[in-house]
Order: structure tokens, then C-alpha cells, then sequence
């Protein structure tokens, strides 16, 4: 089942837990085009903050296939993988239009990109850093990109300076 051509469509594959790198790889080797997108993500770890690329659909990756030319069941066998997502005996496709936003919205190595428009007033949510999961509204927007959004603190507005990059529609 070499590479994938124009009559393959979408389907989704779970992965086994924290093995979504395992499973992008093996696929790979296997000729099978895939997507994982990804987004960063900020935890507390040993008393500091740690940024991870984390995938977007924890658990699932999209693989392109080609129902008609079988050879799909290898999927289910992949190391990393749990099995293709299905109701039945044969996968269920993901609609193309889906997965074409999501491309669009992710770079070459299937990052999220930052959202291009926050506008004053807009309600965020911190995705990085020590306000990470803060929903805060933007007050402005300076020209280097830098945003400046009021975070509710102990019942206080707070004004604070942050990366476009760490910032996401609510």
C-alpha cells in the first residue's frame, strides 16, 4: 500500500496512550500519509511550568487511505496503534472538509497555529506560561504583536503583557 493517491480518504486511528509519536512514525514506514495535529500545551511539572507539543485529539491520529485497494487492516497491526476508528466491520471515513480546516490552521510539522485576529473585548484563554488556562479579556494590541489582556485576579483587573502564540478564542 504505497503512497496515497486521490482516491484515498480520511479515517480516524486511536493510539495507544502517550504513543502518538510511536504511531505517526510507525504509519510513516508503512507509506501511510497521516496528520496529527498539535498544539502547545503548559503543565506544572516538579514545581515548574513545562511547554509540550501535545496532540490536538488526544488519542487519535487521521490516516489517508484507499478502502478499494484493501491493505487497510495493517493499521489496526501498526505498534502504537490501538486500532481504526469504525462502526462495524469497516472504518468510518472523516469528512475531507474537516480535515482540510484543520491543515490550513497547522504549519508543515502540524502545529495550531495561533488564532490571526484577537480584536479588543475578545475572551481568551491563556495557553502558556503561569495564568495558563486563565480566561482573560483583551484590552489591546500592540504593532509587535504583543497582547495585552485583563485577567480577573482576586477580584481585581490585572493587566498583562502576552504572546499572541499563547492566546485562544473562547
Amino acid at each position: 500500500m504505497p503512497d496515497q493517491d486521490s482516491d484515498s480518504a480520511w479515517f480516524l486511528a486511536q493510539f495507544k496512550p502517550n504513543s502518538h509519536a510511536i504511531a505517526a512514525r510507525n504509519l510513516a514506514r508503512q507509506r501511510f500519509r497521516t496528520f496529527l495535529p498539535l498544539h502547545e500545551e503548559t503543565r506544572r511539572a516538579r514545581g515548574r511550568f513545562v511547554t509540550q507539543l501535545r496532540p490536538l485529539f488526544p488519542g487519535y491520529i487521521f490516516v489517508a487511505l484507499d478502502l478499494a485497494q484493501g491493505g487497510w487492516q495493517k493499521v489496526n497491526s501498526t505498534q502504537g496503534v490501538t486500532r481504526l476508528v469504525s462502526l462495524g466491520k469497516t472504518p468510518n471515513r472523516v469528512p475531507d472538509a474537516l480535515v482540510d480546516q484543520l491543515m490550513r490552521r497547522c504549519d508543515s510539522d502540524g502545529k495550531l497555529l495561533p488564532s490571526a485576529a484577537f480584536s479588543p473585548g475578545d475572551k481568551v484563554v491563556l495557553t502558556g506560561g503561569p495564568f495558563a488556562d486563565f480566561v482573560a479579556t483583551v484590552e489591546s494590541i500592540a504593532p509587535e504583536r504583543r497582547v495585552y489582556v485583563l485577567l480577573d485576579l482576586m477580584g481585581t483587573a490585572t493587566r498583562v503583557a502576552v504572546s499572541a502564540a499563547h492566546l485562544q478564542s473562547v
